[in-house]
This record gives C-alpha cells, structure tokens and sequence, in this order.
C-alpha cells in the first residue's frame, strides 16, 4: 500500500532500508525514551560509514526500528514475531549479511530463528544486558567521603585509561588513539573524588536526547570497590541528569551481576527490560 505523507512523499507500508533517519522515525523513538536508549543515542552522532537504518511502517505509522553498524550486528527495537520474520525477507532480499542480532529477549530470539531458518547459520546467544529506569532517586546511606567533581580536559588522560579498563572488563575494546571515534568520547564524566582529591570513581553520561539520559559507563579500580564509591557517583550523575531536565534516566546491567544490580535498585533504578545479543556464523 502507497500513502502520501509530509511535504507530499510517497509512503509505502514495509521495511524502508536507508543511511538517514526522517523526523516521523525519530519521533517514534522519543515516544518511548527509555526503551529506545540506543537507538536514540546512535540516531544523535555523526554518520559513521557502514551505518544502515531501517524503520517498519504500516498504515501510515512507523511501528519498528533498526540500526546496523560497521561490525554488522543489527540492532532493534521490539517487534512482534511476524514483524521480525518479515524483516528477516527483507534483509535477505537486499542482500544483508549479518554477524548478529541485539534486542530485547523476545524480539532478538525470534530474529535470530527467523534468520536461522532462512539463512542456514547458527544463531548462539553470546550477551545479555538488563535495562534500568530510575524512580525515586535515593542516595545511598552512609554517603562516602568525598565529593562529585566534573571532569574536565585536564582529565582526559585519566578518562580515557578508565574507560580502557572499563571496556576491557565488558568484554569490550577502546583504541586510546581511536578514542574521538569511539562510542565513549561524546559522554561527559564525572569523578567521586577522596577529600584529598584523589578520583576513586567514575560514571559517564549521554547528552539529553528526547528528554532520556543514558549513565554509561561506571567504573571504579578493582581495588576500591565496595566503598560505597560507584553508588555516590552515580546518585551524582543522575541527580544532574534531573536537574538537566531528563524524564527518563536509565543504565544497562550484566543480569549476573548481583553486586551491580542490587546497587543500582536501592539508589533507585527499576528493571525494564531484559536484552539478549545473538551471534550467527556458518556451521
């Protein structure tokens, strides 16, 4: 089915694959800030090459989304069954080639079977994350000693090794010389700091974006966990996302992190959603 849409366009009822986002899709996704946190960030930063959208729209309203970046892991927002199985013909008829799929756990695992049947490969789960939207904001009890301080370019060094070790323990993998293309290097951060001044802890944040704010990541040295450090900083970090403005707050989780995710619950952090990331690869 063809509509006539905005400024007079033809719509058509399908998958549209594209390298931009119109302003009806980006609407779709401030509708639901907190669910589409990623999507929302990646749809805000600079085109990098490789970066495919994507947007399902039917009777003349966008009902799904997706991003594709360079390593060719697609990313979604949740779809019914037969939504992810029409998305799977789609790509296919295009001639995508995937290493993965990123949703929440319903929508990844019916992609990935979909995909499964209809491309051959395997489809291993291989990541799980669990999303947190913040509700009463509670400082924990006793508060550190200390203080929050905004980091600055005096900090950058310090920053950058951080958010190394941090990416190193999620399993993930920051280039120091790469760090201006890096997902990490358009966050503010902020340190807890000892009443010396030493940093002992760090939390990064995304700029407001459809009134959301992502805390990502949080970091403290190994040898300073369990001091209540990780939880003052990001009571700091979110009480600002607040004060900025910021309806929905939210961060991610490893779902088998007991220590993390009952942290993140008494300061204030509800679950939404669970997340699981599959892998394909040919048998």
């Amino acid at each position: 089915m063809v509509r006539i849409g905005e400024h007079g366009f033809m719509r058509s009822d399908g998958w549209h694959l594209t390298d931009d986002v119109p302003g009806r899709v980006v609407d779709f996704l401030r509708s639901r800030p907190a669910l589409h946190t990623m999507q929302l960030t990646v749809t805000a930063q600079p085109r990098a090459r490789g970066t495919l959208f994507g947007w399902l729209e039917t009777e003349g309203a966008v009902r799904g989304f997706l991003y594709r970046l360079s390593s060719h892991r697609v990313h979604l927002t949740r779809l019914s069954p037969e939504q992810a199985e029409s998305l799977v013909v789609h790509l296919g008829a295009a001639g995508q080639q995937l290493t993965g799929v990123t949703s929440d756990h319903d929508t990844a695992t019916a992609f990935a079977e979909a995909w499964r049947r209809h491309t051959g490969v395997e489809a291993t789960p291989n990541w799980w994350g669990r999303l947190h939207r913040l509700g009463t904001l509670t400082p924990p009890e006793p508060e550190p000693a200390g203080a929050a301080r905004l980091a600055g370019p005096a900090d950058l060094d310090q920053v950058i090794r951080w958010c190394g070790d941090f990416a190193t323990a999620v399993d993930d993998s920051l280039d120091p010389a790469a760090w201006a293309s890096s997902r990490y290097a358009d966050k503010h951060f902020t340190f807890w700091e000892t009443p010396t001044g030493e940093p002992v802890s760090m939390a990064g944040s995304t700029r407001l974006i459809g009134g959301m704010v992502r805390v990502d990541p949080v970091y403290t040295p190994a040898h300073l966990r369990g001091r209540g450090y990780a939880g003052a900083v990001t009571v700091a970090v979110s009480a600002a996302a607040l004060a900025a403005g910021a309806g929905d707050v939210v961060l991610f989780t490893n779902p088998a992190n007991r220590t993390s995710n009952d942290l993140y619950r008494r300061i204030g952090y509800v679950p939404l959603a669970e997340l699981t990331g599959y892998a394909f690869s040919r048998t």
